[in-house]
This record gives C-alpha cells, structure tokens and sequence, in this order.
C-alpha cells in the first residue's frame, strides 16, 4: 500500500510539473544590458543609438542593408525605375499589418517617408533632386524626381542615424519637431509600456502581426522572426554589476563592453568577447555661441587634440584602436581621405592657443556636457576638457546621464540658460563612412543637427559628390570635401576604434551578429 501510495504521488506531481512544462515554454526571454537608458521613443527625432536600436525593435523598413551593405527591399515586395531615372515605383508586400492588426499601406509609407525627409541628411538630399511622393492605392506608391539620384535605395535602406522606418499615417503626420510618444510599428516585437520602468527596464513581446520576409536574415534585411518571445532591455550603469550578472547567466549579452572589461573577459571561457564594429569619438561642438561660433576656436581645438590620448583614456585595448586616422571618415573604409589633415597631424599646443587668440577668446565659460553613466563617454568627456584646459579655456563641466544629454543637446537655448557649447559622443561606421551618412558634417545652413553647423561650400561639395556618378570625379569630389572640412570643422574627431560585445558563449547565432546593431532576431538559446 505505501509503495502504491508512493507511486501515486510520484506521478501527480510528474503531472503537475508536466503541465508547466508549455507554460515555461512560452517564455523564451532574451535578457540584454543595454548601453544607455532609453528616454527618447522616437528613432525619427534623434540620432542616439539606444533610440534608433528601439526603433528597431518596433519598426520595418521599406529597404535594408544586407551584411554586404547592399539594399535589400524589406516591406516592398518589388520595384521598378525609368530609364532617365526619374520614375520610381514601387509596391508593397501583401498582408503587412501594424502590431494593432490594421494593415500598412502605401498612404503611411508616403507620409513616414515624408516625415523623414524633413530631417534626414539623405532626405534632405533627395527633396532637393524633386522629390515627389505620391500613393496610387493601398499597396502601390511612386516617387518622382526633377533630376536623376543615385542613391535612392541607399536613402530608403539607411541603417543609422535616422532610419526611414514605417510609421502609421496619422503619427507620421504629427510635427517632427517634438518626439512621437506613442509607439506602433509593424517590426518584430511590440513595446510593453505597461512594463517600462525608465532608469531600469525596456520589455519587448513578440509581435504576432509581424509578416517575416521569406529570405533567412542578412544583416538587417531578410526574416526578423526573433527565436525569443520577450526580450527584455536592462540599464545596468554600474559595470561590475552588469559583469558579475553576465558571469551567473542572469543576462545573456552586454551589448557595448566597457572597455577595461575587454581584457579579463577574453579570458574567461563561458563568455564570448566579439567586435561590435568600426566607431569614431565625435567632439561635438555648438556653432550657435561662443567660442566655437567662430572657425578659429574650432581648429584651435581640432589643433590641441591627440587622438591616441582619447582612444586610450576610454579603454580600449591596443589591437582595438588606431593612434591616428586622418580622415573624417572610417579609416579603413572605401572614402578613407587624408585630405586636408596635414596641419593637424600631429598636435601642437603652442598653434592652438595663437588660433583661440586669434578668434578673439576672452576667457568665457565654455559649458560641457559630461555623461556620468557610460564609460568610455565619461572618459572621452574628462580628456576634452584637458585638451580645452591645455589651451586656455575655461571649461564649465556639467555633469548628467547620457539619456539626458541626448535631449539636452536638442536644445538652441544659450549656454547660460541650459543649453550647451560641446558635448561627445561616439559614432558607428554606418554614421561616418561617407558625405552623406555622417550627419555631423552635414552643414546645410537652418538643418536640425545639434550643434547646427552652417557652410555653404561644404553642403555645395556633398551636394555634388552625391549627384556624382564618375568615380575619378566623386574622389576628387570627396578630397574637396574634407579639404573644406578640416578648414570649417563641423566636430574634431576624436580617434577610432572597435567597440566590443560580451555575451554568453551558450547564446547561439553570435557570428551572425553585425557591426554593432541590435539584430537579436539572429540569436538563439
């Protein structure tokens, strides 16, 4: 009887265990430290990289890059243009829904891709060709131009610094000079507002009216059906403890390594440390106000700067990081230049000062913005102002997370009433590597890029560079460019270097992961 008794036990509580087992099934989570605090939900608004991987997440593109970089059509099903080139249509793939099960149509990529227009450098670029968007019916749309643009589908498939993603018509339709709050995309997962905790986690669920490409993903083309039904976003500012939860399992991946982790962790056989891609430091600078409204004190500061210093004060290991690139784009990429960087070479302190005199510096404050949460950014902050310092400024620093940052330096207010005269920040080779990509040499006078630099030589150079079609004639094109760019100095480069991941090594699909986007669609436990 008691064997019986036993037995019967046993088998109820197999049963009551077995009955979970679907239950637990249904909660594949992805758990990721994420590299800032998420405050900006609109990846239209800023060029900050926490937005845009946000927008991501929630969003679909009409076009994308594959690992190769080439444009893939993503939401089109197929595409035509005119011989002369300035014909374009296109057609949507069938049964695209938006997360709240309302089908996307043409009349919201028409006015998403608008919207973007009004703000992206490429938009801009591609408004100024004639631009015209026109809906035919639900699934068919056209754009036509006044003159050829070569670089259509590289506009409509930008992976960075303000992605052209798909929007509904009637949030599309809201000024783009204030961000979107509410949030509806027809991408891979859908955004819990209702588990957001601001400081501390984003949660993401799999969407279920998300129509997946039929090709297996590619960079960011291709499938986006995620192996995990919630993905869960965790803002762990203190490095230690997001270290010790990677090495219990607690979380699955650190998505930017503080650098003076690197070396320890490719150590450690449970961890996989990989290259999150190609990324410059950006000295960023106010031309709105004093000093750095005058071109003097901006190559007074472009003088004093010794990359080396920079890329070694934010930690990254030696094979990690280059003593110095000359170009204002990627070294190492296609339009990798020397032009125009000889006299900034090599630093001189003595030229700086005589430069800072000239543009008439008297010793004002000169407000910069230091964020006290992200490592390497912090570390980034503290050697500007010792370069500024070396050369006789008075360097006001004011202190706050990165999040706040990202919406402070939105602001034209005057330094002494809240708003900026530098800030750094750290910019992804798919933001540098050429005219129109990097945004922040985007000098279109009245543009909304903080810091507003205002040039009109340098915007007439990448105007023609992009309308360029002769290769011998686009470098001479590109040389011009950053000639006049090392003249104006729409922002210093700080150095380059390559940003790490860390990640579990039982997290599969890791190699699939690209240059540091948040393609988690790829991975897998």
């Amino acid at each position: 009887m008691k064997r019986r008794m036993l037995a019967a036990l046993a088998l109820g509580t197999f049963a009551i265990a077995s009955a979970s087992l679907p239950a637990l099934a249904q909660t594949k989570t992805l758990k990721v430290v994420a590299h800032a605090d998420l405050k900006i939900l609109d990846p239209t608004f800023t060029t900050a990289y926490i937005s845009r991987n946000f927008g991501y997440m929630v969003y679909d593109t009409l076009f994308a890059q594959d690992s190769s970089g080439k444009p893939r059509p993503q939401m089109v099903e197929k595409y035509t243009t005119s011989k002369d080139g300035k014909l374009w249509s296109f057609t949507l793939r069938p049964g695209l829904k938006f997360s709240d099960g309302n089908a996307v149509t043409s009349t919201d990529a028409v006015a998403s891709l608008q919207r973007w227009g009004a703000r992206d450098s490429l938009g801009r670029a591609l408004g100024n060709a004639g631009a015209d968007w026109k809906v035919v019916d639900a699934r068919n749309f056209t754009l036509t131009l006044n003159e050829p643009f070569g670089m259509v589908l590289d506009a409509l498939a930008k992976p960075s610094g303000f992605p052209p993603v798909v929007l509904p018509e009637r949030l599309a339709k809201l000024p783009a000079t204030s961000p979107m709050t509410e949030v509806l995309g027809s991408g891979p997962f859908i955004f819990k507002r209702d588990e957001w905790v601001p400081g501390n986690k984003v949660v993401f669920v799999r969407n279920p009216n998300y129509v997946a490409r039929s090709e297996p993903a590619n960079g960011l083309a291709g499938s986006k059906k995620s192996n995990f039904d919630r993905v869960e976003w965790l803002y762990l500012p203190d490095s230690n403890s997001a270290i010790a939860a990677l090495k219990r399992g607690e979380v699955d991946i650190i998505e930017q390594l503080p650098p003076d982790y690197i070396t320890p962790l490719r150590a450690d056989s449970s961890i996989k440390v990989g290259s999150g891609g190609a990324y410059q430091g950006f000295l960023v600078l106010n031309h709105m106000f004093p000093p750095f409204n005058n071109p003097k004190a901006r190559q007074a500061l472009l003088m004093a700067t010794n990359q080396e210093k920079f890329t070694a004060a934010m930690g990254y290991p030696l094979d990690m990081r280059i003593t110095y690139c000359a170009t204002y784009f990627i070294c190492g990429s296609p339009n990798e230049t020397a032009a125009g960087a000889e006299p900034y070479r090599k630093p001189d302190i003595a030229k700086a000062k005589a430069l800072l005199a000239e543009s008439g510096y008297k010793g004002e404050k000169v407000v910069l913005l230091v964020p006290t949460d992200v490592t390497y950014l912090n570390a980034e902050a503290l050697v500007a102002a010792q370069t500024m310092r070396s050369i006789g400024m008075n360097v006001d620093l004011q202190n706050s997370d990165w999040a706040s940052i990202g919406a402070r330096r939105a602001k034209k207010d005057a330094p002494e009433a809240g708003g900026w005269n530098m800030y750094v920040t750290v910019a992804g080779e798919f933001d540098g590597n050429s005219p129109i990509s990097n945004a922040y040499l985007g000098a279109a006078c009245g543009n909304s890029l903080p810091g507003w630099p205002c040039d009109k030589p340098l915007d007439e150079l990448r105007t023609a560079w992009i309308k360029e079609t002769n290769a011998a004639k686009r470098k001479e094109l590109l040389d011009a460019f950053q000639s006049r760019a090392y003249e104006v100095v729409p922002y210093v480069n700080a150095g380059q270097y390559s940003a790490a991941y860390a990640a579990r090594t039982s997290l599969k699909g890791l190699d699939k992961l690209w240059a540091g986007m948040p393609t988690v669609w790829m991975l897998d436990k």
